[in-house]
């Protein structure tokens, strides 16, 4: 085959069973991808010099036609009420689909590493027909020396082919997208979207799968952490504020978006960021910012101006329009990814229905309860199909990347947390004053105010109450913020709406939680929210 750049002699794409008569790009680096991608007219730049993609009618992750194979090995192991399951032999037929439709097409290959620590690491090979995916996956997983891809093995591989339409009934799965996860062969297949985070997700799974039989406890979650290296966990799904959160100039970013909790501390899965650009301000998010206007910074679904000017108000393509770019894009930066053990875990959440307090203070049962819960609200883009938000319980705020039992993440987390003394809050950076559509969005620098106070060790010093319907701790009054603002039931004008509201959500918490009542002690059921009525 003909192919360009460095890899390792002894392990090319034909170890894998992939040939082609087009050309092979090795481990390119940011300017040749940009080039090709502009050749190819795959994207263009943006008048900063960013590259600027979109991803066609997939603008989120196709959450539904995502499969696990089901094997020997994999049939005690995998959560399969979370995880579509597809037979070896069919993904042996899309297996060999895959290497056919690839036979032809230049290809575009990053050998890349899931995890920071050492120990604990996933070394990748992503294989991808188009420029701009290969530019995007490097700047979101971490990048060895180039002296060290000569002697590169991977162990987990990735082929992602937009063009390829699956076959329902010839493949087992639901429409022409697929994403077919082998954790028995390490192998994953993605056709169908050209939406790249599928990508990124497939390696969070594979760890997920890998590291808690090591006793490692894998997290979707950001993480930073102090002058004094107090650091914070931030658990959320995408768009509770997990990015915008942890790029706090006064602290140190280890990540974004995905880690690990091992015996040494925190580690970065990743060696980028992966943030949500909507309504992006230079004001409210400085750093964030500041790496749209970077050469090597992947834009997605961004609409440009006349100018090429990003227009990050522009939600005309998708609600989830995003900017991809290399960890040290952003100015405080760990250079490790890693820290020593978390102080502080935060559990975000986008309450769509308006009544949670913006903090609360957790006890270790209530934040078992609170992270099997996962609940949040599925943000507008987030994924196909999701044009408003809605309300959601995604178990470990990550049921989609989780092929294990909740339990299992669950148990690691609570014996970490006693193990190190961590305190446990819940921050609501969803709606106040009324639910969706008719209530506001919390203001993000008050979010940031009670989250400095917390990590700082400030509301310690503060008078709390118990929440009638949660149980848990509420600050009364916070220096710099309103008090109106802690207590949610206040800023509606209608009470009665807002204990409506309230019952509905308890009784949502409640069924949804049925499921692990019997995984879990009787502690962390006594967690579980009840209305007024029942509490008094």
């Amino acid at each position: 085959m003909n192919e360009t750049g460095m890899r390792n002699p002894d392990c090319g794409i034909e170890s894998i069973g992939l040939k082609t008569t087009g050309l092979v790009h090795y481990n390119l680096q940011s300017a040749a991808l940009s080039e090709e991608a502009i050749r190819r007219g795959e994207a263009k730049l943006s008048a900063h010099g960013a590259l600027v993609a979109r991803t066609g009618q997939h603008t989120g992750r196709s959450a539904k036609d995502k499969f696990v194979v089901r094997d020997t090995n994999t049939e005690d192991v995998v959560w399969w009420d979370n995880n579509k399951p597809m037979s070896p032999e069919h993904f042996d037929v899309l297996h060999a689909d895959f290497l056919k439709h690839a036979a032809d097409r230049d290809l575009f290959v990053q050998d890349l590493v899931g995890g920071a620590d050492a120990e604990n690491c996933l070394p990748v090979r992503v294989v991808t027909e188009y420029a701009w995916h290969s530019q995007f996956i490097r700047n979101l997983l971490l990048r060895p020396e180039t002296a060290d891809l000569a002697s590169f093995l991977p162990q987990m591989t990735i082929i992602d082919l937009p063009s390829f339409r699956a076959d329902p009934q010839r493949h087992g799965c639901r429409t022409e997208t697929v994403i077919a996860v082998d954790l028995t062969r390490n192998i994953v297949l993605i056709g169908g979207t050209s939406y790249a985070g599928e990508m990124k997700k497939s390696v969070f799974t594979a760890l997920n799968y890998i590291l808690p039989a090591k006793g490692v406890m894998p997290m979707h979650c950001s993480a930073n952490f102090g002058p004094d290296g107090d650091a914070a966990v931030f658990f959320g799904l995408s768009g509770t504020g997990k990015t915008t959160l942890s790029a706090d100039p006064a602290r140190t970013l280890i990540g974004d978006d995905e880690h690990g909790w091992g015996e040494t501390g925190l580690f970065n899965f990743e060696g980028g960021c992966y943030a949500k650009t909507i309504r992006l301000s230079e004001e409210a998010e400085p750093e964030i910012f500041s790496t749209t206007r970077r050469f090597g910074t992947v834009l997605e679904n961004v609409v440009l101006d006349e100018h090429g000017h990003p227009d990050f108000d522009d939600g005309s393509l998708t609600e989830n329009t995003r900017c991809a770019y290399p960890l040290h894009f952003i100015p405080n930066a760990s250079e490790t990814g890693q820290s020593g053990h978390p102080k502080n875990i935060i559990m975000l959440t986008a309450d769509a229905f308006g009544v949670l307090p913006p903090i609360a203070k957790l006890t270790p049962a209530q934040a078992m309860y609170h992270f099997l819960s996962g609940y949040t609200a599925k943000v507008a883009g987030t994924e196909k199909g999701v044009t408003e938000p809605e309300a959601t319980f995604s178990t470990c705020f990550g049921a989609p990347f989780m092929p294990r039992h909740p339990s299992e993440y669950g148990n690691l987390l609570r014996d970490l947390i006693a193990r190190h003394g961590v305190d446990c809050w819940l921050v609501n950076t969803g709606w106040t004053g009324g639910a969706y559509g008719t209530g506001n969005r919390m203001p993000i620098k008050v979010t940031r105010g009670l989250l400095n106070a917390a990590l700082r060790g400030e509301l310690n010093e503060v008078e709390f109450r118990t929440d009638p319907h949660f149980g848990f701790a509420v600050p009364v009054a916070v220096p710099g913020i309103d008090s109106s603002l802690l207590d949610p039931r206040s800023t509606w004008a209608d009470k009665a709406a807002y204990d409506a509201q309230a019952r509905r959500l308890v009784g949502m918490f409640i069924d949804n939680f049925e499921k692990f009542e019997t995984h879990v002690d009787a502690s962390v059921r006594d967690a579980a929210p009840r209305t007024a009525e029942a509490a008094e």
